[in-house]
């Protein structure tokens, strides 16, 4: 008898979700504040890294910014810098003109920090979070974001890379998450955003250490936060972000067929993380761009393997990797041609 009161419990909890999740897609929950609160973004020197800092920024956050390239990791924190002082200047207008009703937060509270690390080294990892700690504080929330793409069939791909791949892309989420996770569990307060890849929910051909990775991470993702719901850490809440390809030239040359393309083209990256932001923001557990990403995913649930190969020739998606490999392949041999290589 106990079981089934609870299989009932359980089933109106099931449809609960439902009415919640759709009353999300009516009534758009109200975004949560960051301000003041300990930010940091891994591969900030460029891409959705940069875009995301200076979302972060313009939300008052206190900026930590990872990157393995020091040079672009300083622009990007330039930037973010600019954010502040206007930010600084708007308060300030505000106070003399007597509008004390907004908060305006101390000055000293808009700072960014530059680290330059290398995730996919796990020592590298630890020993940069533990500066991290004494120099800024505690991390609230922690974006993984930074990845790696080699663009080599995996016949033609050196173990290095594949390697390298895995520890960038997979890897780093579990040093930076354990470096960082304690504290938040300890107070029961953070927030953890994964940045995967729609090709860590299903996969095509000629990148199989990317899928990979990226399929991992996923998985990471979804088991650590079954972990914490299991430990009642309901304060600590977690963002899957899986894009469709992004125009950041990462994937530079991956083609779909032409006919599709218009209706499906790269995403914008100032699109991409914007989404991506009113998600983190109201504590949506996933993310997919576009929504069409969403039918996709569950169609290839379904659907039998050779109806999900019927399906990706006929939008080109089996392929749509090939002419990107083949453009890594060309300028890899251009760079050695020059080297004299």
């Amino acid at each position: 008898m106990n079981i089934l009161v609870e299989f009932f419990v359980v089933a109106f909890k099931v449809l609960w979700a439902f009415v919640l999740a759709a009353a999300k897609w009516l009534v758009r929950p109200k975004e949560k504040s960051v301000a003041g609160q300990v930010c940091l973004i891994t591969g900030a020197g460029s891409g959705l890294g940069r875009l995301f800092a200076l979302e972060f920024a313009r939300r008052r956050a206190l900026l930590v910014l990872w990157d393995i390239n020091t040079q672009s990791n300083e622009e990007t924190a330039g930037m973010v810098r600019h954010i502040y002082q206007d930010l600084e200047a708007a308060d300030a207008a505000a106070l003399q003109a007597g509008n004390g009703e907004e908060e305006v937060l101390p000055p000293c509270n808009l700072q960014v920090f530059t680290y330059t690390c290398d995730v996919g080294k796990r020592e590298n990892v630890y020993l940069t979070a533990e500066r991290v700690r004494k120099e800024v504080g505690e991390v609230s929330v922690l974006v993984n974001n930074a990845g790696v793409v080699s663009g080599h069939h995996l016949l033609e791909c050196p173990d290095e890379l594949i390697e390298r791949t895995m520890m960038v892309n997979c890897h780093a989420h579990f040093w930076t998450t354990k470096a960082f996770l304690p504290t938040m569990l300890e107070i029961n307060h953070g927030h953890i955003v994964t940045v995967a890849s729609s090709l860590g929910l299903f996969s095509t051909a000629g990148v199989e250490d990317y899928c990979a990775s990226k399929f991992g991470v996923v998985g990471f993702h979804e088991s650590l936060s079954h972990e914490l719901k299991a430990a009642e850490k309901d304060g600590i809440k977690t963002t899957l972000v899986c894009p469709y390809l992004v125009d950041t030239g990462m994937f530079r040359g991956c083609r779909i067929r032409k006919e599709i393309e218009p209706f499906l083209p790269p995403l914008k990256p100032d699109y991409c993380v914007k989404q991506a932001m009113k998600a983190i923001l109201t504590d949506q557990p996933m993310i997919c761009t576009p929504r069409l990403m969403y039918i996709v995913t569950f169609m290839k649930s379904i659907l039998p393997f050779e109806a999900v190969v019927c399906m990706y020739r006929f939008l080109g998606a089996d392929k749509c990797m090939y002419p990107f490999i083949a453009q890594r392949k060309q300028a890899t041999n251009n760079n050695e041609a020059k080297n004299g290589i």
